[in-house]
């Protein structure tokens, strides 16, 4: 028996193939998913960020920030009432993150309380699915 080079026949290439097709159709819709559901999730570890600096500076000045001085009030010291007494010396936060779509998030004082929303990946208030508001609420 000659020692030639021996290459794949036309069936093996295409059984390989259609492995590789079969393969792809199972591990890619699984894989495309993946980035909105790390983004649901991102937006709900920076939200809880966020309520743990409110909380901070609750206990400093006995107060929330109020709907008006929003969430700047944990960068910058608010003006406006209710004046943060105790505010600082360093900032509660750096910055204000926007949300994993680039949008603000939303901040409402509910005088003991407060709610943080995140509109999801359309951009507004309501929806379904990845469009869905995120809350997190303090109530």
């Amino acid at each position: 028996m000659p020692n030639a080079a021996r290459g794949f026949t036309l069936l093996e290439v295409l059984v390989v193939v259609l492995i590789i097709g079969l393969i792809a159709a199972l591990v890619v819709p699984n894989i495309v998913g993946k980035p909105d559901e790390a983004r649901v999730e991102m937006a709900k570890v920076q939200m809880h960020q966020i309520s743990e600096a409110l909380t901070f500076y609750r206990i400093q000045n006995s107060h929330f920030p109020s709907t008006d001085q929003g969430l700047e009030a944990l960068v910058t010291k608010p003006s406006g009432f209710p004046e943060p007494k105790n505010w600082g010396p360093e900032p509660y936060m750096k910055k204000i993150p926007a949300d994993p779509w680039g949008n603000d998030y939303i901040y409402e004082n509910k005088n003991t309380d407060f709610e943080i929303i995140c509109t999801g990946s359309d951009g507004r208030e309501g929806g379904e699915g990845l469009n869905a508001d995120i809350y997190l609420s303090r109530l």
